[in-house]
């Protein structure tokens, strides 16, 4: 039976699949001396180990009856070990199965089998002993999804990095060939023998464990990586999304904390700092004494200012006013992870010396702990926004009268589907809905609140009013008693544009973009062997321009139709899928390397590309790889001429030049903090200055964001902070270059000049780099060849006019008026809200049936579909537990009365389509069904829809009743044991 399996199955099913498994546990186990760098002592030693470890099984074997399991003779390992080296690892494979299938002696199935344990193969393993290989067939379509993906994963992925994350899915081996890989020949020949390891692991979470990993580095891979692919297709709703996201949330602006405000001391590294608070300056004690009144207030003040402190003060002042036997509760929201920690280490440093106790919340906590608990237990906590919007959704905060004071940083994003705005919806419901529950006091902070959109004065007037309206304030304080003060420790920079020329002629992007010319040429060559089968959004092959953002876009789009384009046959799809992907992958490279000349210099862009494709040789080097280094490396001796050419200096960094060399000479002891767009010209910019004879006594440090786009870039958060410190305490380092490190939440040093080198944003964005200039007589330069980010700049001076202006006719209001006048726009959003929740179509009665969306497969009818706890949908009859399958669920936990425990997904084995979870529901398992999954079909009329959201689908939603399911239970808890076994 084994043999037949083994021969017709897997070499005419599977291919490499378990052929590759069972040969590589010969080489990894059975087989020694196969490592090529082992010397014969090393590989007699390893014949020891095997005959120890045979002769420790032999007992074991013995007691269940069982022979001796064979030794393999020295000239079959030979044989074997020479198949491999001269036809690969298929035929060797092939091999030695037709050796295994030919002994004779009793015992050698076991044997084979606790060898394949002893190997770490598990997967291969328990498929055997059990006869059920359904969960090792499931990786089949992964495996075709990372061959497909395979050029984008080398070019991208740093194999270190993930390394630690995966390593459960690899044989021990493979992790130390990945990391000696890595080292000799270059992180893409790494990364390219880590996709050979995973294709082979048979290990059945590996595609989420790689999921994860991509995500926890932040890699922009993680993007193309199962989207909308068989079981991994898994957009989290409902209880599914453990973060339950909102749509539509905006790019976020966050405010470092003034971390240097709140303590005296400044301890050397090593040396634990003692706690001793500073004397609040008058400026803070104005800004803080609405809210310490007892105001909902937001608070609009500097950058650098102290605002955290600010925070402190009106919160210990918050929780001493309690009388004996009653006891304050604050929240205090941050944004991002960064400043959460920040925020949390500030105030526990601050409180707990005050007896007070303090304990956070964050995305990356939230699974180990009970956030019932940590509100219940704790006087102040700090959070994540999205924490407190999941507990109202699952019931863990039943309201937000449980706290006495919310406290939100950067609070300006209260607008739209942010988190702040739907737990103000929360709050603003309960006030404008007759509760007599007491509310919390309502503490906004931020830089800058924006103007929006506004034109004038009057619109920017009315953003201010509906801000206000969402946070429930009506009092915007700001800096006017003590304004001196204020400008003794917080200065404004003066700020200086400079229009500087481009290149009248570019012989290396002409250069480049012929090379891009004709790769776009060799993937439109692929495109058109499809025929009449369309792929979209390659056809829009023509009319871009190289060198910009919008190409890097319509790449990323191309990527991502390769991976979901399917054809009848599947090798054709692979093979053409992976030419498309190694094309744009070079497209990419080429399209960063015209960015990087347009801001910097050729040399610069050119090593990048060179860089590239020494990475390209080092790793797997195919027919279409080896065809366009070649094309590249024609143009090399003439790109390298361009590249020495003085005439081709770039004009931007002659200006840049002359603006640090001019400070530089005015004042020696200048603190600069140079802002680019891309982590490139991050690079760029750093080795042009240590290379330039007049500016590398400046010794500059970088400073990028934390994302792993590709595998030279991105800092994690120990790596910023180390930068920081370094840029803080080493006086030599005169310059930091940094991309969008507000966006990050990271404290920044005082500087006294800051330069923004083809770097603008909007209003909140240019407020919050102008800050990171605070001493006295800071300059603040903007460097650009674009006319119109010059304009943009000067719009944004105008905008942040408009709202000062604004800001100061609010503070002249009458109280009562603008009170009033918050009241009738939150009424007025109310309304809105609550028409668009309660606009519904006519109630459809008929019974309509679920089909599987991927393969049309019937699910269930709506008659059978009950609702559990107004939002959670469940199937009653059992016939559906016959239409699905479980896998153990990556991430289980608890979420008020469920606890999830296991994924569903449609049990055709050519399709597994995601269809949910399987939860634990008070004394019932059942499953949870997601309705993005299903195709609705009418039974009469045949005709289908398709329903993004259940609220979305108006069927008669009938509530889940226990009692109902009574005479199901005993069935329903031993089926959904089975299938979670």
């Amino acid at each position: 039976m084994l043999k037949r399996h083994l021969k017709e199955n897997d070499v005419r099913q599977t291919g490499r699949g378990y052929l590759d498994y069972i040969y590589l546990t010969t080489v990894h186990y059975f087989i020694p001396g196969k490592s090529p760098n082992q010397t014969s002592e090393q590989q007699t030693d390893q014949r020891v180990y095997f005959l120890d470890l045979h002769h420790l099984k032999l007992s074991h074997s013995r007691r269940k009856g069982s022979t001796r399991w064979p030794l393999w003779k020295t000239d079959v390992v030979q044989h074997i070990q020479a198949e491999k080296n001269n036809k690969g690892p298929m035929e060797a494979a092939s091999l030695f199965l037709q050796i295994l299938l030919e002994l004779q002696e009793e015992g050698w199935f076991r044997g084979f089998l606790d060898a394949l344990h002893q190997a770490g193969y598990s997967g291969l393993y328990e498929a055997i002993e059990s006869w059920d290989f359904q969960k090792i067939e499931k990786l089949e379509e992964y495996r075709l999804l990372l061959k497909r993906l395979q050029p984008e994963f080398k070019t991208t992925i740093n194999p270190e990095d993930i390394l630690p994350e995966i390593s459960g899915c690899l044989i021990n081996q493979e992790c130390e060939e990945i990391i000696q890989i890595s080292s000799n020949k270059g992180l893409m020949a790494g990364a390219e023998k880590m996709v050979e390891c995973l294709l082979r692991s048979d290990k059945e979470n590996w595609p989420k464990t790689l999921k994860l990993a991509l995500e926890k580095e932040e890699s922009k891979f993680s993007e193309l990586w199962m989207v909308e692919k068989g079981a991994e297709n898994i957009q989290m709703k409902d209880l599914e999304d453990d973060e339950m996201k909102t749509l539509d949330v905006q790019i976020v602006y966050k405010e470092e904390p003034e971390n240097q405000n709140l303590s005296q001391n400044s301890c050397p590294p090593g040396v634990p700092p003692t706690y001793s608070p500073l004397k609040p300056r008058n400026y803070q004690l104005e800004l803080a004494l609405p809210a310490q009144k007892g105001k909902n207030t937001i608070i609009c003040a500097p950058t650098g200012c102290g605002k955290t402190f600010v925070s402190l003060l009106i919160c210990e002042h918050h929780l001493k006013k309690f009388p004996q036997g009653r006891k304050g509760k604050v929240v205090f929201f941050a944004v991002q992870l960064p400043v959460y920690e920040q925020q949390k280490s500030v105030f526990s440093k601050h409180f707990e010396r005050l007896g007070y106790k303090v304990a956070g919340i964050s995305g990356a906590t939230a699974d180990n702990v009970s956030v019932e608990q940590i509100i219940e237990n704790n006087d102040i906590i700090i959070l994540t926004p999205q924490i407190l919007v999941n507990s109202f959704k699952n019931g863990t905060v039943p309201s937000l009268s449980i706290f006495t004071l919310m406290i939100f940083d950067e609070c300006h994003n209260t607008n739209k589907h942010h988190p702040y705005n739907m737990i103000m919806f929360n709050y603003l419901d309960q006030k404008l809905g007759g509760s007599s529950d007491s509310l919390p006091q309502v503490i906004g902070l931020t830089a800058s609140v924006g103007v929006g959109d506004a034109k004038n004065t009057a619109e920017a007037t009315e953003y201010i009013c509906k801000l206000c309206a969402s946070l429930d304030t009506s009092v915007v304080t700001t800096v006017r008693d003590n304004l001196e003060e204020l400008e003794e420790v917080v200065y404004k920079p003066q700020k200086f544009f400079r229009k500087v020329e481009s290149r009248t002629t570019d012989r290396f992007k002409c250069i480049i973009s012929q090379l891009m010319a004709e790769t776009e040429a060799l993937a439109k060559s692929i495109f058109e062997e499809l025929g009449t089968v369309t792929l979209e959004n390659l056809s829009q092959i023509q009319n871009r321009n190289f060198g910009t953002q919008k190409y890097e876009q319509w790449i990323i789009a191309v990527q991502k139709a390769c991976m979901v384009f399917q054809m009848p046959d599947k090798d054709e799809e692979s093979r053409i899928c992976k030419a498309l992907f190694l094309y744009t992958s070079h497209l990419r490279k080429y399209n960063d390397a015209l960015i990087i000349n347009e801001d910097a210099r050729v040399k610069d862009a050119l090593n990048y590309l060179k860089n590239f494709f020494r990475n390209v040789r080092a790793a797997g080097f195919d027919a279409i790889e080896q065809d366009l280094t070649q094309r590249f490396e024609e143009k090399l001796l003439e790109l390298e001429d361009i590249s020495m050419d003085p005439s081709n200096e770039n004009p931007k960094l002659e200006d840049l030049s002359f603006v640090l060399q001019e400070e530089y000479h005015l004042n020696p002891e200048t603190r600069t903090i140079l802002f680019a767009k891309t982590r490139a010209l991050v690079d760029a910019l750093k080795n042009w200055i240590e290379e330039h004879p007049r500016l590398s006594f400046l010794k500059p440090g970088v400073l990028t964001g934390r994302g792993r786009t590709n595998q030279t870039m991105g800092m994690t958060l120990p790596a910023q902070k180390c930068a920081l410190d370094a840029f803080r305490t080493n006086r030599d380092s005169k310059i930091l270059i940094a991309t969008s490190v507000a966006d990050e939440g990271i404290d920044i040093a005082q500087c006294n000049l800051v330069i923004l080198y083809e770097y603008v944003g909007n209003v909140i964005k240019m407020i919050q780099t102008r800050g990171r200039g605070r001493a006295r007589g800071s300059k603040c330069f903007l460097l650009t060849s674009n006319a119109d980010v010059i304009e943009k700049e000067k719009i944004n001076i105008c905008k942040e006019k408009m709202m000062n202006d604004s800001i100061s006719s609010l503070q002249s209001w009458n109280e009562a008026v603008f009170k009033e006048k918050i009241l009738q726009i939150q009424s007025h959003e109310k309304l809105i809200r609550d028409n668009q929740g309660k606009v519904k179509p006519v109630l459809d009665k008929k019974n309509k049936k679920l089909l599987c969306r991927k393969c049309k497969t019937f699910a269930c009818y709506t008659a059978d579909i009950r609702v559990v706890e107004e939002c959670h949908f469940t199937v009653v009859k059992d016939a559906f537990r016959e239409r699905f399958v479980t896998k153990l669920h990556p991430r289980p936990k608890n979420f008020g009365s469920f606890e999830k425990k296991a994924k569903i997904f449609c049990a055709r084995k050519d399709c597994l389509h995601d269809w949910g979870i399987q939860v634990r529901y008070k004394s019932f398992e059942i499953p949870v069904i997601k309705i993005e999954s299903f195709v609705v079909e009418d039974v009469a009329t045949g005709a289908q829809t398709l329903y993004a959201k259940w609220k979305d689908f108006n069927f008669e939603k009938i509530p889940f009743d226990a009692a109902e399911m009574y005479n199901h239970a005993q069935d329903l808890n031993l089926q959904g044991m089975d299938g979670l076994e």
